[in-house]
């Protein structure tokens, strides 16, 4: 029995490297050390029913927000590993197979569970505030849509310390997913980690679209609704499309995985390339998902601190909404490579070079916007300049890479990484931590502070540039990506070593702001105006944090920017419309049943990793007792009383 149990323990649980147990000591000591905390101070019942069970919008943007940063860090953490094996040739400081695991699960922590989070943490807490709406259409299922990332985020790096990793690359190419090639539970992992949080971002593309669409205030045509809400709706647009290819394309590799099916076996009558041709069929529109809403932060940033309205406003709008179309046509220039002909090359060569243009009509609307204007080089406003020229060099050989001849020689060479990262660090992560800068105050109602802030972004950004600089060069020389060691004839050791000193530059830039984030906590400027940039939209003419109903009153919106137009009026002296008496709010209760599904869900998920059968099954049976609960749930809602958000906005020192 002994003998079963430690050879069950040597297989279930990963083992035989430092690293691993290094960071098995650390999930023990961390899970210690929270459950010490909340139990000391009482705080298990706050947790539960402050946040938990939460559905406020505000609310789950911040779980969003905190999520994303930890895997912000966990997927760091996997470069920098990468940058140490590759600083100079033949270091063993990461084996062939470890060096595998570590950038297939950098690529999609960073993708799917860092970015596409941030983004719906910014949708979460911004939105709703921007439409003059008091909550999301569906506050349920957003709840819902957190914790089912949540859990399936959590499935997916449980693959560091129990199974095994994936080793197939961010995308999970067959042969090398198929059981041939990847026999253990890391591609389960894989698959069922993103499944199950594929699924919240679906809902959450449905509920911020239904959001969008009906829940504006009143007056607020689409044509005076911020930029950030549109570029949200062009994202919304592209999910409800793109996410349902992925799932379906990871649903036939599990069942070739746990059926013994054959889509994507070449030799048994499938075909690979159908594999190829759908993940990219969604990861080509996947990369506009998550830069569109940064173009949309970038807006108000320049808009608010170049004291102007936004240049060219229709076009900003409808180059958003072309890119979400012409994003569905590009995805073939991932694998020109492939043979298919010099038709099928042309045409996708051309319509990724056509999807250029709107992106360009966006750059120089923000230089048209900042031109003249009264510039403030406030953190927000310092991310978003530095995103500029990054872009730009990123969109050129972004262009460079569309040119399919050309692509030959570029194909898989570190020429792709420097590009590939230049457009996701430069564009998204620029944009989502200016964003976040951005909103900082009216999510907790102070300010972060400046001179850490910049020691951040300076260190954020040389690093960058030093990092990825190099590997446009290596690309050139002919350096391919996912090689973990070469040898010292190669002549790639000096222009490596450089790029991993930028990484850990970068690593330096992301302590700072953790530093930033802590000292601000006591020390950093409070919000009492609710306003503290002097901004445009509505979200900043409430206080700040704004309050669990949002606005007292639903405003009435007749023109864009319109909390800068009532600005402007007072000044004018002009007299405002008296507000409209208050009455009762209808807000939506909060509920377990999410949290719970979406446990339900990672047993499930956990089940079907391991083929354990009865806990697939056990897992899915509380999926439904879960729906079944909802579907009989009927006091589901609840008014605020007068007297209730009388002293709210007293305590704001606004008196109505």
């Amino acid at each position: 029995m002994l003998t079963k149990l430690k050879d069950f323990a040597s297989t279930f649980f990963v083992t035989g490297d430092p690293l691993i147990y290094g960071a098995d000591v650390a999930i023990v000591l961390t899970t210690i050390a929270i459950v010490f905390v909340l139990t000391y101070f009482k705080k298990w019942t706050w947790l539960w029913k402050e946040w938990l069970t939460s559905v406020d919008h505000k609310k789950i943007g911040i779980m969003y927000l905190i999520a994303s940063l930890l895997m912000l860090f966990r997927g760091g953490v996997d470069a920098l590993l990468m940058r140490t094996q590759l600083a100079l040739p033949n270091i063993q400081f990461l084996q062939a197979d470890h060096y595998n695991e570590i950038f297939t699960t950098h690529g999609t922590i960073m993708i799917l569970f860092m970015a596409m989070p941030m983004m719906f943490a910014l949708f979460n807490i911004v939105v709703p505030l921007q439409l003059g709406a008091r909550d999301v259409a569906y506050p349920f299922l957003n709840a819902l849509s957190f914790w089912l990332f949540f859990f399936g985020a959590m499935l997916f790096n449980l693959s560091f310390v129990i199974g095994g990793s994936p080793d197939a690359g961010w995308l999970s190419y067959p042969p090398l997913s198929e059981m041939s090639h990847s026999p253990g539970v890391g591609e389960n992992f894989y698959i069922w980690g993103i499944q199950i949080s594929g699924i919240g971002s679906l809902a959450t593309g449905i509920n911020f679209l239904v959001t969008i669409l009906k829940m504006r205030a009143p007056g607020m045509k689409l044509m005076n609704m911020p930029l950030f809400s549109w570029s949200v709706l062009s994202t919304s647009v592209m999910i409800i499309f793109a996410f349902p290819i992925l799932t379906i394309t990871l649903a036939l590799l599990f069942v070739d995985r746990f059926l013994g099916a054959h889509f994507f076996t070449m030799t048994a009558g499938g075909n690979p390339m159908m594999y190829v041709n759908l993940i990219w069929m969604w990861g080509h529109p996947e990369v506009y998902i998550v830069v569109i809403p940064a173009f949309g932060i970038y807006s108000e940033i320049v808009s608010t601190f170049s004291k102007k309205k936004i240049f060219g406003y229709k076009s900003m709008v409808f180059s958003m909404m072309i890119i979400s179309v012409l994003s569905f046509f590009t995805w073939v220039h991932h694998f020109f490579t492939m043979g298919a002909g010099a038709d099928v090359n042309t045409f996708f060569a051309i319509s990724t070079m056509a999807i250029g243009i709107p992106t360009g009509v966006k750059i120089f609307n923000w230089l048209f916007t900042m031109f003249r204007g009264r510039i403030q080089l406030k953190q927000p406003m310092l991310w978003t300049l530095a995103f500029i020229p990054c872009f730009v060099v990123g969109g050129a050989t972004g262009v460079m890479l569309a040119v399919a001849p050309a692509d030959y020689q570029y194909h898989n060479s570190y020429f792709l990484i420097a590009h590939f990262h230049q457009v996701l660090i430069g564009g998204v992560v620029f944009g989502y931590l200016a964003g976040i800068y951005y909103w900082w105050p009216k999510m907790f109602g102070f300010k972060l502070d400046e001179k850490l802030g910049k020691w951040a972004f300076w260190t954020w950004n040389i690093g960058f540039y030093v990092c990825f600089m190099p590997q446009y060069a290596l690309g050139f020389m002919g350096m391919t990506r996912r090689v973990y060691t070469y040898g010292w004839d190669m002549g790639w050791a000096p222009l490596n070593l450089v790029s991993s000193i930028g990484a850990f530059l970068m690593g330096i830039g992301f302590i700072f702001q953790v530093w930033q984030i802590s000292y601000s906590i006591k020390y950093g400027e409070r919000d009492t105006t609710g306003d503290p940039w002097n901004a445009r939209t509505l979200e900043w003419s409430i206080p700040s944090p704004a309050p669990m109903y949002n606005f007292a009153t639903v405003p009435h919106v007749s023109e864009q920017d319109a909390w800068w137009a009532e600005k402007q009026a007072r000044e004018a002296g002009k007299r405002a419309a008296a507000a409209p008496a208050l009455e009762p709010i209808h807000m939506p209760k909060n509920s377990g049943i999410p949290i719970i599904m979406a446990a339900f869900w990672f047993v499930a998920g956990f089940g079907f990793v391991f083929s354990w059968i009865w806990m697939a099954v056990a897992g899915l049976l509380g999926v439904a007792a879960c729906l079944l609960a909802r579907s009989f749930q009927y006091d589901t809602d609840y008014y605020i009383p007068v007297d209730e958000i009388k002293r709210t906005e007293a305590s704001f020192g606004r008196g109505i």
